[in-house]
Order: C-alpha cells, then structure tokens, then sequence
C-alpha cells in the first residue's frame, strides 16, 4: 500500500463516528445481505411492517406535514425569517443555489412521476372530490392532486430539517452539521453526542438508505423500461444490476468531484434540460388547454389545501387511496428529509431563513407546477382523447414507469409550411432526452445523498472521505437495485412499501426540529404570538390571588 491510499485509509478511520456508521452500516447492509440469502422473506417482512406502520401512523404523517408548511410560510413573511446562517455570504449563487436544492431534493421523483401519476388520478379520483374516473371533471382534479402532492407540503419537510440543522450548525459552538443537530434546544447542546442524539443519527442514516435508494429504484427502474420500450432490450435481473452499476459508476465520479466541480455543474445542466423538455412538451402538446387546465388546477389547489391536506378517508371509504397515494408521499418525503434537509444546510450558509424557506418551498414549487401541468396534463388529454393509450398502465400491465416513453412516442410536431402541413415525429428526440434526463437526475441524487450520508457518519464533517462516500455510493446502488428487482415487473410495490417503512418514524423527528425552531426564535428573537411575561394557567408572579384586578382602583369606594 502506498502513502497516499495509506494516509486515504487513516484519514477515513480518523474521522468515523464508530457508532453512526457501524450501526447504519449493519442495518443497511444487512438488508442487502437478506435478499440474496431469502428473496421471499425480504419482500414479506417488508410487506407486513409497512401495513402495520399505516395502520397506526397515517393520520399523525398528515398533520404533522401540514403544521409544518404553516411554519414555513410563517417564516417567509414572519419577523423570524430575517435571522441569518452564520456571518459570511452565500457560497454560490441564487440560481446555482435553486438548482442543487431542486436537483437534490426530489427531482428525480419529480422526472418519475410526472408523465403518470395524473393519469392514476383521473381514472381514480380522489374519493374527497366523488368525481366519476375518465370524466371530464376528473382531468382538472387530477392534475389538482398532482401539483397538490409535489408542490409545498414534500419540500416542507426537506426545508424545515436544513433550516433546523444549519441554523444550530452555523450560529452555536460547537454544534456540528449533523441531523441530530436540529433537535439542540430539546437534547442540549452539551448531549449532542449522548444516546439520544446518535439514535437519531442512525435513524437518518437508516431513512436515507432507504429513501434515496427508493427514488434510484424509481428511476432505475424507468431507465430499463425506455430500454425495453423503445429498444425491445429486456435486461432482467442482471441487467437491472449492471444498469445501476454503471450509474453508480456516474454518480461516484461526480461525487469524488466535490460540490463545485461535480454536483454544481451537473444539476445545472439538469435544470437547463428539466426546462427545454418542459416547454417542448408544452409547445408540441394542447398549448392553450393546458394554460386553462394549469389555472384551474392551481386555483383548486390553494382553495382546497386545508381540506386536502387533512383529509383520511374516514367513514368514506377512502382511508385506502390515502395511504396508497398521499401518505406514501409524506412518508417518501420523510425517509428524504434528513439527507435533503443536511445536504440543504451545507449550502446554506451565510444565507437568512426567510431566503432558504422561501426557494425551498416557493421557489421549488414554482418549477415542479408548469412540469406537472404540462407533462402530466398532456398525458391525461392523450388518454381522454384517444391520442395516446395508456390503459396497460392504469390497468397494472405495465409499469408506472412506462408512461413517459408512451406519451412522448406519441407527440407530433406539426408545422404550415404555407402550401402543406409537415407533421415532425419529435417523439424519438424526446424519448433520448427523457432518458438523459433520468440518468443525470439519477446520478445528482445519489451524489448528494451519498454526501450527507457521509456527512452524517463522520461526526457532520463537511468534506467526508473518498472512502466513505464510496461505500455509501455502493450501498445505496445495491439497495436500489434490490428494490428494483423486489418490485418485479409492471408494479413498485417493494419501493412504495420501503420508503414508508424507513420515513414515517422521521416525521416526529421533523416535528421536534420545528418545535425546537420556535423554542430557539421564541426566546432569543422575541414571541409573536404571546408577550413576553405571559402566563397560561394561575396568577402572574407581580399579581397574587388576592390583589385586586389591574382594571379597580382601590381608593374608590363609591
């Protein structure tokens, strides 16, 4: 062994946090270990635990979610969203800044589900709204729910855990940047390395693991479908395992890059495509239909936000399609938001909570609607017109993952050349497209994730080792794989499941960083809603049972 891989070997021991990373390592690969040793036992026991995690966490996973997005736009117009990160300036700039909050948090999601899950929507309403499945009335609805899902309430939970874990990581001695970090005002400052404080270290560890390589799954999977579809290339198993293979292969490179030379640049080159897909889409699609149904959609969605964001399905019959669609998404957005929300804080610093709150769920919200609208708007047009066919999809034939290559397959340009209409087949350009950017979506994920998790078994070290981040890489790759496989053809079962089981226990975590948040401004900025000395039970301390009220004067008798 050489000096340099034996001062890279030191370098990565010296800095572990034993008890995060073997831990975290055991409970991950273990996991892994579990599937080649008994495949069936794996995707029962999967199975079996998350039933019963919905069974007795939906309703807490939707109220917590929604006095979190009430936080968070508290503090966009609040007097507390001036307090800042540290005392420098920003690292990077407002959009470089945007685009690694996008690419990493949930954007590889947002490529998913974007062609298709409209689609489940309008065939299944959600049984709030009794609309009749294919009806006209459901289209308008379905993109409604869609932007409802994956505008503000999955990038509030991201938000408030990089709020929480920057603001204690840059403003206090001694407080490391590690998810634990943003429970300081509940465990103490001086405890940060006690019990309680690792627990939850590995916990966001155990989250990550299996959140982030659920959304990898989602879009690995995706990629293997293009394949399949445009191609007729089957891969099978095998296949899926070279496929994220050779992703992790990306991703590492990136990630051994570092932030400015590889997670920056990329994730504004996937931002740069995000768009021009976006927009040809919007162009080659129903142009003028989507403008009405965007309207339309978003008006429903702010006035029914309250009501959508509490409803269960209690005594209607519609508990199931809750837990099948949006609590899964609370859920998903948990298992994310410890490595979302310490990548976040990472490049955060020097800026104020209000700029943070508001690109991580204003800003963001802003780019994941026209997406939605367009994308999954037109694909609901194509089914109700007859100009695409997505039946197979909707029906379980065929995977969710296929219904973007249905629907590009199926755009045409057509431009008036004066004398005659030449009609473009543009759906081969955009399939490419689409696939590229599944791939480099992948790979911004997986790089950040891979970071924080790093980050998160070395104590909150900024610049983890080439070493740990490597292993992580591996782990993460695998687990994805494996979720891949688990799923089988022509369903997520496997992936949905594992994203609930390792997110819905991280919801109280993000409910203890947003009571800590209030604690911390409460008493070092000053209240807002209660004064100072106000006291809720019994006689202030200048006032006894005795006293007459504030209001009489004593001396008059008459």
């Amino acid at each position: 062994m050489s000096d340099a891989d034996r001062g890279m070997v030191n370098r990565f021991l010296e800095e572990l946090d034993p008890v995060v990373f073997v831990f975290g390592a055991l409970l991950s690969v273990g996991v892994i270990a579990a599937f080649f040793v008994d495949r069936d036992a794996v995707s029962t026991g999967i199975e079996v635990v998350h039933d019963e995690m919905l069974s007795y966490l939906s309703w807490a996973l939707l109220v917590i979610v929604f006095l979190i997005v009430v936080f968070l736009l508290f503090l966009i117009v609040g007097p507390w969203g001036k307090i800042k990160f540290g005392d420098g300036d920003p690292e990077y700039s407002f959009l470089s800044f945007f685009a690694m909050l996008y690419s990493a948090g949930f954007a590889a999601g947002v490529v998913f589900w974007g062609p298709t899950e409209a689609l489940f929507y309008y065939d299944d309403p959600n049984p709030l709204f009794g609309a009749t499945g294919g009806s006209s009335e459901a289209i308008s609805l379905a993109v409604q729910q869609t932007l409802f899902h994956w505008a503000l309430p999955q990038l509030a939970v991201f938000t408030i855990m990089g709020i929480a874990i920057g603001y204690f990581a840059y403003n206090y001695d001694n407080v490391p940047l590690r998810v634990s970090s943003a429970l300081t005002p509940i465990l103490g400052a001086d405890n940060l390395d006690g019990p309680a404080a690792k627990v939850i270290d590995i916990l966001a560890v155990f989250a990550t693991i299996g959140g982030v390589a659920t959304s990898l799954g989602f879009i690995g999977s995706q990629f293997v479908s293009g394949l399949d579809y445009q191609w007729g290339i089957n891969l099978g198993d095998v296949g899926v395992l070279l496929v994220v293979t050779m992703m992790t292969i990306l991703f590492t490179i990136s990630m051994v890059l570092g932030i400015d030379k590889g997670i920056r640049r990329l994730s504004n080159f996937n931002m740069i495509m995000f768009v021009g897909l976006m927009i040809t889409t919007f162009i080659v699609g129903p142009t003028m239909f989507l403008l009405l149904l965007g309207s339309q959609a978003v008006g429903g969605m702010i006035s029914d936000f309250t009501a959508m964001s509490l409803y269960t399905g209690a005594g209607e019959g519609g508990t199931g399609w809750v837990e099948a669609w949006t609590v899964f998404y609370w859920a998903w957005a948990l298992s994310w938001s410890p490595f979302a929300g310490l990548f976040i804080a990472r490049i955060s610093k020097g800026r104020t909570v209000r700029e943070v709150a508001f690109t991580g769920i204003v800003a963001t919200s802003a780019a994941t609607i026209p997406w939605f609208t367009f994308v999954g708007g037109t694909a609901v047009w194509a089914q109700h017109n007859g100009v695409a066919d997505f039946s197979e999809v909707l029906a379980g034939e065929a995977g969710a993952e296929a219904s973007g290559f249905i629907l590009f397959d199926a755009l045409q340009l057509s431009v008036n050349l004066g004398i005659a209409e030449l009609t473009l087949p543009v759906g081969s350009i955009l399939i490419l497209v689409f696939m590229v950017l599944v791939t480099t979506f992948f790979v911004t994920s997986a790089d950040s994730s891979t970071l924080a998790v790093s980050m998160m078994t070395t104590g909150g070290k900024a610049s983890p080792s080439s070493i740990n981040r490597i292993f992580w890489g591996i782990v993460l790759g695998l687990t994805a794989a494996i979720l891949i496989i688990l799923g089988g053809e022509g369903g997520a079962d496997a992936l949905q499941q594992a994203v609930v089981i390792t997110g819905a226990p991280f919801a109280f975590v993000c409910f203890l960083a947003m009571l800590s948040l209030i604690k911390n401004f409460s008493a070092t900025e000053g209240r807002v809603l209660l004064q100072e000395e106000t006291v809720l039970i019994g006689p202030s301390e200048e006032q006894s049972d005795s006293d007459p009220p504030a209001s009489v004067d004593p001396g008059d008798d008459d």
